[in-house]
């Protein structure tokens, strides 16, 4: 009797399933990573449900709950783990039996403010974690991306980017450091860490490192509701300024890409797309960030975002005031994208030839040398100032350098109107 071949898996559920990866992935991690206890059996059990999925979703259709089924599958997974583990190494066989019956009794969503994934960004960010280690190992875990595209955010090898996963996953192993939300006393010491993985979440989803879509939504509405979860849990200046930041950043989203999904810059887009009611939050949010007077990096890129909100175009916004904003940043925040965000605003200010001299001094520093916005920005400051040739040059190596298709196809015509 011949054997029967698995039903092939239709193309249109294998494009949900995907989505799906994208958007709960994270979700469900953080789910399993408390029922087990274990990174790395929940990081394995996970991707056993999916694959599950598209083989049992083939046959019975998606569940109309496809989370807690993914997370119930996971589960038995993880157990199935330890019992063979079990019958290897006899000790833990009583921990497996425990296992089984914590896991089974153990609720499958938590609605709580001190929910799944804000528990599991706290043990990422945990201080005994280098720094690049709890970013990386947050942004691979919470929020599904993938090692490339991280190492692309930290201008890193793959292989650096990996590492750095590998060596935070075994420091959590063997310290062992708890999966829980700080006490109110720890807590303050430990938000800057994760203030930088909700801020680094939003920016791949706000704008993507790689791919065919200029932004991510998913990303970008996670981070937001990480950021009001936060908020509401420590609601300090600098947690209400990124909140603010954010949301200001996000009302724009509809208006930056065109129906083709084409980039669209800040000086065509259509304001009236702009979201009234996100630009509104983000406003009172800044304001109550900057009379607290103990406000840094966040609420400042905030009040920026802010006067851009206010302005009814580009040729309207008050670039003295950004000009100022960005000389505060700089005191506090002196990084080279900050700087090269400021020069971007002084050629506003002061013409392209100023924003020229500026970009030129971040360039000769050398660390953004692979990085494509300073290329696109001294590409139009030489376009405005009529140096083609120069213009050409830095388009071609901002091409070189991007991976997401609207901006490259931008780019490219940029280049083509050159010649």
């Amino acid at each position: 009797m011949p054997v029967p071949t698995p039903s092939p898996v239709p193309e249109q559920l294998g494009r949900t399933i995907e989505t799906l990866y994208r958007s709960e992935s994270g979700r469900v991690l953080a789910t399993l990573v408390r029922l087990l206890g274990d990174l790395d059996l929940a990081e394995e059990s996970m991707h056993e449900a999916f694959a599950a999925a598209l083989e049992s979703w083939t046959l019975a259709g998606i569940p109309d709950k496809p989370r807690p089924w993914l997370i119930s599958t996971a589960r038995f997974k993880a157990i199935d783990a330890m019992r063979r583990r079990a019958r290897f190494n006899g000790a833990q066989g009583d921990l497996a039996l425990y296992m089984e019956a914590h896991v089974s009794e153990a609720p499958e969503e938590n609605e709580e403010i001190e929910d799944d994934r804000l528990r599991l960004i706290f043990t990422c960010c945990h201080p005994a974690l280098p720094p690049e280690g709890q970013v990386a190992l947050t942004l691979r875990e919470i929020c599904g991306l993938t090692t490339e595209e991280i190492a692309r955010a930290f201008l890193v090898t793959p292989a650096t980017l990996a590492q750095r996963i590998v060596r935070a996953k075994a420091k959590i192993r063997e310290t062992p450091i708890p999966y829980e939300v700080p006490s109110p006393q720890e807590l303050p010491e430990r938000l800057d860490a994760v203030l930088r993985v909700i801020y680094l979440v939003f920016n791949e989803g706000y704008s993507a490192a790689a791919g065919a879509e200029v932004t991510r939504a998913e990303l970008t509405g996670e981070a937001i509701r990480l950021g009001r979860l936060l908020a509401g849990l420590q609601p300090e200046p600098e947690t209400i300024g990124l909140l603010a930041l954010m949301l200001l950043q996000e009302s724009r989203r509809a208006a930056r890409t065109s129906p083709a999904g084409e980039l669209i810059l800040l000086e065509n887009q259509d304001r009236s797309l702009w979201n009234r009611e996100q630009i509104a939050e983000g406003m009172a949010l800044v304001e109550r960030a900057l009379n607290s007077r103990r406000f840094g990096a966040y609420t400042l890129q905030a009040a920026i975002a802010a006067v851009h909100a206010e302005a009814e175009s580009v040729a309207a916004t008050d670039w003295r005031q950004i000009v100022a904003i960005y000389d505060q940043l700089v005191r506090i925040q002196p990084s080279p994208v900050v700087h090269l965000n400021r020069a971007v605003a002084i050629a506003m200010r002061d013409g392209p030839e100023a924003g020229l001299a500026h970009i030129d001094a971040v360039l000769e520093h050398g660390e953004l040398a692979n990085y494509y916005l300073v290329h696109s920005a001294r590409a139009d400051m030489c376009r405005r100032l009529g140096r083609t040739a120069e213009a050409r040059s830095s388009y071609e190596k901002a091409l070189a350098l991007t991976q997401q298709e609207p901006e490259r196809q931008f780019l490219r015509e940029r280049i083509q109107r050159l010649q």
